[in-house]
């Protein structure tokens, strides 16, 4: 009998507000990964207010079924064809983690197919890798829920630094709230947009909380919601201008973003890399990626990133790790096949990795 040339997971990814179901495909000789579909369906909150875990738990559940056929429809495989069904064990938000680790768990029952459980961080660490040929990079990893700078090591993936109260993205959907912008297609973009309109004159005293290799991010939300009341006051900068939305904007994003590249830099010097790595959907943040990238090349490296397909929330990411665990013999027993809100990413071991 032939050996198959490929194998081929289906990844089911629900930690926070977006659903994400997709197919990928590896290259049974080389391992080279092939993103075969990539669906996904986001739930999104009125403008000024967040997304609770029973609303968006309820949103999962009415729409898996849809974006799972879709997504085995557009990879144009059948059930056959897949080896494993990988689904988001963790870290995330525990209402929307238990209904898609559910709905996993029903097809790895109905289609006999072995469950495998991924780390959600390891999943956008190992997308990021293959999307963009890094090597050995040091990893910003900035989302809704996590902040962290990361280096491999080992076996593990080793945290360097990270948030020490609230993630980056926390504090950036939270301010817009404050501002009751959109949050479709995601209250980070659009903050991103009206930091676009600001001349940049205009830079608002906020604190640059980095503490060691740490960073703090509450009490810079609690000072620009203070500007944000300040500004519907009426009031004006000490040089007489007054504060705009955009000027808020602009000013959160420069500080914010002038910290992480700080503690990237000195984790870049700890290990001696010349390579940076952005992932999480943070990380698609244009003016990011621009500071990011200075900073690499005044040491004579580069930075990586992706666009939005993957590096925001989305099933391949789960597939394509959960297949690289599964291709060095791990499994989830049906048992065992849990969610968690908090699973630190070095808490994996790396096995696929030398």
């Amino acid at each position: 009998m032939d050996k198959p040339k490929r194998r081929i997971a289906l990844g089911c990814e629900g930690s926070a507000n977006k659903l994400g179901i997709g197919v990928i495909a590896h290259d049974a000789e080389t391992g080279s990964p092939s993103v075969l579909s990539n669906v996904r369906h986001t739930f999104v909150s009125p403008p000024g207010t967040g997304f609770l875990p029973k609303d968006t738990a309820r949103h999962h559940r009415a729409f898996f079924v849809r974006v799972a056929q879709r997504a085995i429809a557009d990879a144009g495989i059948s059930v056959a064809d897949v080896d494993c069904i990988c689904y988001t064990k963790g870290p995330g938000m525990g209402g929307p983690l238990t209904s898609v680790a559910v709905a996993a768990r029903t097809l790895a029952l109905l289609w006999d197919k072995p469950l495998v459980g991924v780390n959600h961080c390891v999943g956008h660490i190992e997308m990021g890798r293959a999307i963009t040929g890094a090597d050995n990079p040091v990893v910003l990893y900035v989302s809704g829920g996590n902040t962290q700078v990361i280096a491999y090591a080992e076996q593990r993936y080793r945290i360097f630094g990270e948030t020490l109260d609230i993630a980056v993205g926390n504090c950036l959907d939270r301010f817009a709230r404050t501002l009751r912008i959109s949050n479709d297609p995601a209250p980070g973009y659009n903050i991103e947009q009206l930091a676009k309109q600001s001349d940049g004159r205009v830079l608002l005293d906020i604190p640059f909380a980095v503490k060691g290799m740490d960073c703090s991010f509450s009490g810079i939300l609690a000072r620009v919601d203070d500007l944000a009341l300040q500004m519907e006051a009426g009031r004006t900068t000490p040089e007489g201008d007054p504060i705009t939305p955009a000027d808020l904007c602009f000013s959160l994003q420069e500080t914010v973003y002038a910290m992480l590249v700080e503690i990237t830099e000195r984790a870049m010097a700890h290990v001696g890399s010349s390579q940076v790595l952005i992932v999480g959907g943070v990380g698609s943040n244009e003016r990011l990626q621009e500071m990011m990238g200075a900073m690499a090349r005044e040491r004579g490296g580069s930075v990586y990133a992706t666009d939005e397909r993957f590096c925001i929330d989305n099933g391949i990411m789960i597939a394509h790790a959960g297949l690289l665990a599964y291709e060095t013999g791990y499994q989830t027993p049906l048992e065992e096949s849990t969610c968690t809100q908090r699973f630190r990413t070095d808490d994996v071991l790396v096995k696929w990795r030398g």
